[in-house]
């Protein structure tokens, strides 16, 4: 089952710093569980990835506040609230996949 998605803003520009970036927070338990499949998957697939906390940055906590953790791939939004292993690979390693 899908996560719930509503319409998201643009990808900021630090989506494209690495070929996988996560927005998340501290104290979130969601974005530990985030950071730990991103970390495990692009580990394994050898893929550049980047977390940023947007409670260190205004404007992301303005955009993605509600929505963390936010994943991005290949510079555009992946997925919002959680992070889903299948889907995060096969996006990885799909030459046109994005979401």
């Amino acid at each position: 089952m899908q996560p719930h998605r509503t319409s998201a803003p643009p990808a900021p520009p630090i989506a494209s710093t690495a070929r996988v970036v996560v927005l998340t927070r501290r104290g979130c338990c969601l974005c530990e569980q985030a950071q730990q499949v991103a970390e495990r998957v692009c580990g394994a697939l050898e893929q550049s990835l980047a977390f940023y906390d947007v409670d260190q940055d205004p404007p992301l906590r303005a955009t993605w506040n509600d929505h963390v953790p936010v994943t991005f791939v290949k510079g555009a939004l992946h997925e919002m609230w959680t992070l889903d292993e299948v889907r995060l690979r096969a996006a990885l390693v799909s030459p046109d996949a994005t979401a």
